[in-house]
């Protein structure tokens, strides 16, 4: 049974950091992308950035590019996301997924990020 589950949310204030961590089981980590994408109420689901199997290419949205960082182990079959300078309008719902764009098949039950002042 594939699972990913994400932990490391939380609430913070406005210029504070958090790093995110998705544990995957029930498939081989190393042999797929991985993306963190976010989804605030009301709104759609968001990519925020992926990375590849072997770590060489990270792809940021715009809106967190020089902020948060995506990183993975694939000894330990985890993906990371450090989130730094956080901003109110990164409140969300976060998840990692299995895949990247339309190749994503599987996505975890998510953690909550609250940015709040």
């Amino acid at each position: 049974e594939v699972q990913l589950v994400e932990s490391g949310g939380g609430m913070v204030r406005p210029g504070g950091s958090l790093r995110l961590s998705c544990i995957a089981s029930g498939f081989t980590f190393e042999d797929y992308d991985m993306t963190w994408v976010r989804q605030a109420p009301g709104e759609g689901p968001e990519w925020i950035a992926m990375i590849n199997r072997g770590s060489l290419l990270m792809h940021y949205k715009e809106s967190v590019k020089g902020r948060f960082t995506i990183s993975r182990d694939n000894a330990k079959n985890t993906t990371y996301l450090q989130m730094d300078s956080l901003k109110l309008e990164d409140t969300a719902r976060y998840h990692c997924a299995r895949g990247w764009g339309v190749g994503i098949d599987f996505r975890g039950p998510g953690t909550q990020v609250t940015v709040s002042s």
